[in-house]
């Protein structure tokens, strides 16, 4: 979840994502993804944060609210552990999902620029033929 409150709070300091990476000793990249929701914000860095904003906590922190649509159900009925049962969720971050979509869309597209190629070729051996 974007943080929208720390991100206003910090336009209004006239801070950049970099300023803030420097102060909490971590890169823009990570800071960015931070204020992104994609990595979580520790308490600890809420709370150096808040004093750089010279705000109270309350003020910029948002909870992350999990995505429901993001888990997916698997049953496990036995392991080396013995007979287990019941369902597992893994919690897929929104970033990862993206990128394989981005990725997904990149390989269909390559897939009908090799099939036009295909059908090129057929047409030209058939000239051939």
């Amino acid at each position: 979840m974007v943080k929208t409150k720390l991100i206003r709070k910090r336009n209004e300091k006239e801070f950049t994502q970099k300023d803030l990476a420097e102060y909490l000793n971590i890169s823009q990249t990570q800071y960015s993804r931070k204020e992104k929701g994609e990595v979580e914000i520790s308490d600890e860095e809420w709370e150096r944060i808040s004093k750089l904003l010279e705000i109270e906590v309350d003020e910029i922190k948002e909870e992350d609210i999990k995505n429901t649509n993001n888990y997916f159900e698997n049953t496990v009925t036995s392991s080396s552990f013995g007979n287990i049962g019941g369902t597992f969720y893994c919690n897929i971050p929104e970033f990862l999902l993206e990128s394989q979509k981005e990725l997904v869309e990149m390989l269909k597209k390559e897939i009908r620029q090799k099939d036009a190629e295909i059908e090129l070729l057929k047409k030209r051996i058939d000239e051939l033929s």
